[in-house]
C-alpha cells in the first residue's frame, strides 16, 4: 500500500474543492479515488472486490445516517494505514446511533435500520465520538486485506 497517510480531504482538495461530501456517492467517490491503486482493478481478484464492496457500503451508511438522522456532515475523513481504511464521519446530532428492532409489535418486519449493524459487521474499532460544541463523529475501521 504505497499511498499510506494520503487522506481523502487531500484528494478532494486537488480534484472537487470541499471536504465534506453532500451525499452517499460523493463519499464513495472520494473513497474510491484514495484507494485507486492499493486494490487491483476489479475483476482480478473476488476478494479484493467484496472489500471494495465492502468499503463503499461502510462509507455510504455512514454518511446517509449522517445526512438522514444527524443533521447532515459536518466532516468526513478516510486515511488508509497499515490497519485498513479509517473512516470518520461527523453530523450535527448528538443522538447515540442504535439498532432498530427489526419487528414491530404486529410482528410486521420494520423498514430500515440496517445500516448501523453493516457498520459494526464490517468494520471494528467503531466508535462514536460526542462533540464539545454539540454533535458527533462516528470512527471506523475498514480492513482493507
Amino acid at each position: 500500500m504505497e499511498r499510506r497517510g494520503v487522506t481523502t480531504e487531500e484528494v478532494v482538495g486537488e480534484h472537487l474543492g470541499r471536504a465534506v461530501p453532500t451525499s452517499a456517492a460523493a463519499a464513495r467517490h472520494h473513497v474510491q479515488h484514495l484507494l485507486r491503486g492499493l486494490l487491483p482493478a476489479p475483476g482480478v481478484d473476488p476478494r479484493d472486490d467484496l472489500t471494495l464492496a465492502d468499503v463503499l457500503l461502510v462509507t455510504s451508511e455512514l454518511v446517509t445516517n449522517a445526512i438522514r438522522h444527524g443533521g447532515g456532515v459536518t466532516h468526513f475523513s478516510a486515511e488508509v494505514t497499515d490497519d485498513g481504511l479509517h473512516l470518520s464521519v461527523g453530523d450535527r446530532s448528538d443522538a447515540v446511533p442504535h439498532t432498530t428492532p427489526r419487528t414491530g409489535t404486529d410482528g410486521r418486519f420494520a423498514v430500515g435500520g440496517y445500516g448501523w449493524p453493516l457498520i459494526h459487521r464490517l468494520g471494528r474499532d467503531v466508535a462514536v465520538v460526542p462533540l464539545p460544541g454539540g454533535g458527533k463523529t462516528i470512527r471506523v475501521v475498514v480492513p482493507l486485506g
